[in-house]
C-alpha cells in the first residue's frame, strides 16, 4: 500500500510530455538550429554554388517559363511562387536575394535579367517587387540545363505537394564564377567571383592532369575577377597560399588615371572602385577627409558618374605628387579594401569544409560526371523505349493488312495484337524506288503492351510506304547513338572527354571573347608610398592663432600684430594670441595635466569667431585651458602643479593623435597644472602663494615622460604660484606694475636646494606673484 504523501513527478505517465534535463533539451534544439542554418541557409553547395533560396528562385522561374529570350514577369509573382511552393520564408528576403542575382555590380555573371530599378552601386535599394519584372539569363539556363533528363535528384518541397531539385546540374563552376558569402553558426564563408574563361581552363587542365599542382592552377586562375573591376595588388605568393589553403585575403584598389587640364593643371579620375564599396559612402568619406583636413593636399572631390564611374579628385596644387595623394587616400579611405577569402562550402551538399581551389574544382567536375552519367542513362532509357515502339511499327508495316483487319473487326484489338504471331523479315531500302515489300518468312514473339498501344495510336496518314523508310533510318540512328552511350558509360576517359567538350561549349558562350566574359580586374604590384606626415602635405603659410578666454579658436592669415584689437563673442574676451605656421602642431595644455594636440592647418578660418576647442578635443568642462603654444621638437620643458610638484619633460612627449589627449602631469583633486616653461638655463626660480621665492639648480629635477614629479618648494600654507628657468649669472628680471624692467643680479639670498621653503621675494616683485 502506497503512502498518501507520495507524489508522482509532474508529467510522468503522460505520453505527450517528455521530461529531460534542460541542458540536453537546449543543446539538442540549438544543434538542430545550427545544422539547419549551415546546410539550408548560409553555406553554398560546392556543386552548383547556390544556396537553397537562390536554387529555388531559379527553379521557380523555370517553372514559370521565364526563358532568356521570352517575356518578363512581375517580381512579385516570382517571389510569391517561390515562397508559396518551395521557400516558406519572408517574401522580402526572397525578393532581396533575387534582386542581387540581377545586379551586375554584385554578381559577375548575373542569373536574373531584371527590368526596372534593381538598385545601384550607390547603395540605393531596389524598387518594390510590384514595380519590377524579371526573367532568367543564359547563364541561369546553363545552370538548369539537364533537369528534364534526370540529371539530379529531386525531393519533396516543404509541404510534400511538389518536387524540387536537390542541386542544379550546373554547366559551369558557378561557386567560383559568382562567389558567395554567408554567416552560419560557428562558421562563415566568403568567396570572391572569378573569370569563367579562366575557371574552365583550370577545369580542363584538371581533367587532363587530375594530380595537377596548385601552382599550375593558379597560373591558369591568377585571382578573382570582380564585377566592378579594380586592381588587385596582393603579392602572387599570398594569392597562391590563399588558394592552396582556402583562407587568405586580396588587397583591391580603385583604378585611377591622371587627366591633363592644360597649363600644367591636372586632376585624378577614378574609373573603377573596389567590390562591395558603395559609391555614395566613398564620396562622403573623401569629403570628410577634406573637411577635417586629414589629407591637406586634396582640394575637392566630385562625383560625375553616369552609367560609368567617374570620381574626380582635385589636388590642392599642381605640384602635388599624384602617387603620394593616392597612396594617402588608399590608406585612409575605401579606395583600397581587403577582401577576405574563406572557401567554406558544403561538399556533396552535406559536409561543410574549407576547401582549396583544387578541391572546389574537383567537386564541380565530379558533379558534372554524375550529371553526365545520369543524363546518359536517362537517354538510353528513352532510346530503348523508342526502339521498342519502332520495332512494333516496323512489324505493323510488314503485316499491315492483318493489323488493319484486327483493328477493324476484333472486339479487343490490343489483346489480339499482343497475341498474334507476326512476320518480321524485310528487305532494306535506301529510297522509294528501291523499296521491296517484305515477305513474312519467320515467326516472332508477341508484341509488347507498349508496342500494341503505339500501333493503335498510329495516325492513318502515317501508313505510307515512305514512313517505313523513315522508321528504319530512325532506328539505325538510335542504335548508333545507343552504342555511343554504352561506350561512354563503360569508359571513364570518354566521360571526361564529353565533359571537356561541354565546358568548351560554355566557354564559347561566356568566355573572354564575349563582352560579359572579358576580365575586368587586373593585377599590379602595390606602389607603396612612404607614410608622408601631414606637415609635408601642407603648404607652409604664416598664421596668427587666436584663442578666446572661453576657448573659441581660429586662425588669421599672416602674422598679425599680437596686440591687434580683435573681435570676440559677447561675454568673451582675449585668451591666447600667438604666431604660427600651417605646418605647426599646437599644444593645448589643460589644468588637468593633459596635453592635447591640434593641427594648425585644421583650425577654422578667421572670418568668423572660430570654433570651440572642446569640439576638437575631449577637454572636460571642469578643466580650463592653462596654456596654448606651438610644439617645438626636441625641446625640454618644466611642468609643475599648484601643489609644488614638477619635473623636466621632453616636448615630444606632449604629442598625441587622440582626441582625449595624453595625461602628462598627474594631479589630484583641487590641484591644477601650471603653464609649462622652457628649460633654457641652469637654475629654476619658483615663487609660492606666500611670496617666498626659491632658486635651485635645474639639474636637481628629474627628466620624466609623465608622472607626478618631485617636490620643488615646501610650503606651510598655499601652494606654488609661478616658476621660470633662468641663467644664474644673468640674474632675475621681471616687470613691475608700471611696466619697468626690474633686475636682481645677485640671487645668493634665495639660492638653495630643491624642496626648501625659500625667502621672501625681492623688493618690487609683482603682487600677483608672477615672473611675467
Amino acid at each position: 500500500m502506497s503512502d498518501e504523501n507520495d507524489t508522482q513527478p509532474e508529467g510522468e505517465g503522460d505520453p505527450l510530455i517528455v521530461v529531460e534535463p534542460l541542458s540536453r533539451a537546449i543543446g539538442d534544439r540549438y544543434l538542430t538550429y545550427a545544422l539547419s542554418t549551415i546546410m539550408h541557409r548560409a553555406l553554398p553547395d560546392a556543386r552548383d554554388g547556390l544556396k537553397p533560396v537562390h536554387r529555388r528562385i531559379l527553379y521557380a522561374m523555370r517553372e514559370l517559363r521565364l526563358s532568356s529570350d521570352g517575356g518578363f514577369r512581375k517580381s512579385a509573382k516570382i517571389s510569391g511562387d517561390v515562397m508559396g511552393n518551395y521557400h516558406p520564408h519572408g517574401d522580402a528576403a526572397i525578393y532581396d536575394a533575387m534582386a542581387r542575382l540581377a545586379q551586375d555590380f554584385s554578381v559577375r555573371y548575373p542569373l536574373v535579367d531584371g527590368q526596372g530599378n534593381f538598385g545601384n552601386i550607390d547603395g540605393d535599394n531596389p524598387a518594390a517587387s510590384r514595380y519590377t519584372e524579371a526573367r532568367m539569363t543564359e547563364a541561369a539556363e546553363a545552370l538548369l540545363e539537364g533537369l528534364d533528363a534526370d540529371a539530379v535528384d529531386f525531393r519533396d518541397n516543404y509541404d510534400g505537394t511538389l518536387r524540387e531539385p536537390v542541386v542544379l546540374p550546373a554547366a559551369f563552376p558557378n561557386l567560383l564564377a559568382n562567389g558567395s558569402a554567408g554567416i552560419a553558426v560557428g562558421m562563415a564563408t566568403n568567396i570572391p567571383p572569378h573569370n569563367l574563361d579562366e575557371l574552365i581552363a583550370g577545369c580542363l587542365h584538371l581533367i587532363k592532369s587530375p594530380n595537377a599542382r596548385d601552382e599550375t592552377l593558379v597560373d591558369l586562375i591568377p585571382g578573382p575577377d570582380f564585377p566592378t573591376g579594380g586592381v588587385i595588388v596582393e603579392p602572387p605568393a599570398n594569392i597562391l597560399e590563399a588558394y592552396r589553403t582556402g583562407r587568405g585575403a586580396f588587397r583591391l584598389r580603385a583604378r585611377w588615371e591622371i587627366e591633363e587640364l592644360g597649363k600644367g593643371q591636372w586632376q585624378i579620375i577614378v574609373t573603377e572602385i573596389p567590390y562591395q564599396v558603395q559609391k555614395s559612402k566613398l564620396i562622403e568619406k573623401l569629403a570628410e577627409l577634406i573637411q577635417t583636413k586629414k589629407v591637406p593636399i586634396l582640394a575637392d572631390v566630385r562625383d560625375e558618374s553616369a552609367d560609368d564611374i567617374r570620381i574626380v579628385l582635385e589636388p590642392k596644387s599642381r605640384n602635388v605628387d599624384a602617387d603620394v595623394l593616392m597612396g594617402t587616400l588608399f590608406r585612409q579611405s575605401d579606395l583600397e579594401t581587403r577582401f577576405s577569402l574563406n572557401m567554406n562550402v558544403l561538399i556533396d551538399g552535406v559536409t561543410p569544409k574549407v576547401c582549396s581551389l583544387k578541391e572546389v574544382l574537383r567537386a564541380f567536375l565530379d558533379h558534372r560526371r554524375d550529371v553526365l552519367v545520369r543524363r546518359s542513362r536517362h537517354r538510353m532509357e528513352k532510346i530503348d523505349h523508342r526502339l521498342e515502339v519502332l520495332e512494333g511499327f516496323i512489324v505493323a508495316y510488314l503485316n499491315l493488312d492483318r493489323v488493319i483487319d484486327i483493328i477493324r473487326y476484333d472486339d479487343a484489338p490490343k489483346a489480339a495484337l499482343m497475341h498474334e504471331e507476326w512476320g518480321r523479315d524485310f528487305v532494306r531500302a535506301t529510297s522509294e524506288a528501291d523499296y521491296v515489300s517484305p515477305l513474312p518468312t519467320e515467326r516472332a514473339p508477341d508484341l509488347t503492351d507498349v508496342q500494341a498501344e503505339a500501333i493503335l495510336n498510329m495516325r492513318l496518314r502515317a501508313l505510307r510506304r515512305l514512313e517505313e523508310l523513315a522508321l528504319l533510318k530512325e532506328r539505325d540512328a538510335l542504335m548508333e547513338e545507343r552504342a555511343g552511350l554504352e561506350d561512354l558509360l563503360d569508359r571513364e576517359e570518354v566521360q571526361w572527354s564529353a565533359i571537356a567538350d561541354e565546358l568548351r561549349e560554355v566557354r564559347k558562350a561566356f568566355g573572354k571573347g564575349t563582352a560579359l566574359g572579358a576580365r575586368r580586374t587586373s593585377f599590379s604590384e602595390a606602389v607603396e608610398v612612404a607614410d608622408v606626415p601631414i606637415e609635408a602635405m601642407i603648404e607652409r603659410e604664416p598664421i596668427t592663432v587666436v584663442c578666446s578666454a572661453m576657448g573659441w579658436i581660429r586662425a588669421l592669415s599672416g602674422h598679425q600684430p599680437l596686440d591687434k584689437d580683435l573681435k570676440y563673442k559677447d561675454g568673451d574676451g582675449p585668451g591666447f594670441v600667438l604666431h604660427a605656421e600651417t605646418t605647426d602642431k599646437l599644444i593645448v595644455w589643460g589644468s588637468n595635466g593633459r596635453a592635447y594636440t591640434l593641427q594648425a592647418s585644421a583650425l577654422p578660418g578667421g572670418r568668423g569667431m572660430g570654433e570651440p576647442v572642446r569640439l576638437m578635443v575631449d577637454l572636460p568642462q571642469e578643466a580650463a585651458i592653462v596654456d596654448l603654444f606651438v610644439h617645438v621638437p626636441e625641446r625640454r620643458l618644466v611642468v609643475a602643479s599648484s601643489a609644488g610638484d614638477g619635473f623636466v619633460l621632453p616636448s615630444d612627449e606632449l604629442l598625441s593623435g587622440r582626441r582625449a589627449g595624453k595625461q602628462v602631469l598627474n594631479v589630484r583633486d583641487g590641484v591644477t597644472a601650471l603653464a609649462p616653461v622652457p628649460a633654457h638655463g641652469d637654475h629654476l626660480a619658483c615663487v609660492g602663494e606666500n611670496r617666498k621665492m626659491l632658486v635651485f639648480p635645474l639639474s636637481e629635477l628629474p627628466e620624466m615622460p609623465k608622472g607626478k614629479g618631485v617636490r620643488l618648494q615646501r610650503f606651510k600654507d598655499g601652494g606654488l604660484s609661478d616658476l621660470t628657468v633662468i641663467t644664474l649669472s644673468e640674474g632675475l628680471k621681471w616687470s613691475d606694475p608700471a611696466g619697468r624692467i626690474r633686475h636682481e643680479a645677485d640671487l645668493t639670498e634665495w639660492l638653495g636646494t630643491r624642496a626648501q621653503a625659500g625667502r621672501m621675494a625681492p623688493r618690487g616683485f609683482p603682487r600677483d606673484n608672477r615672473f611675467g
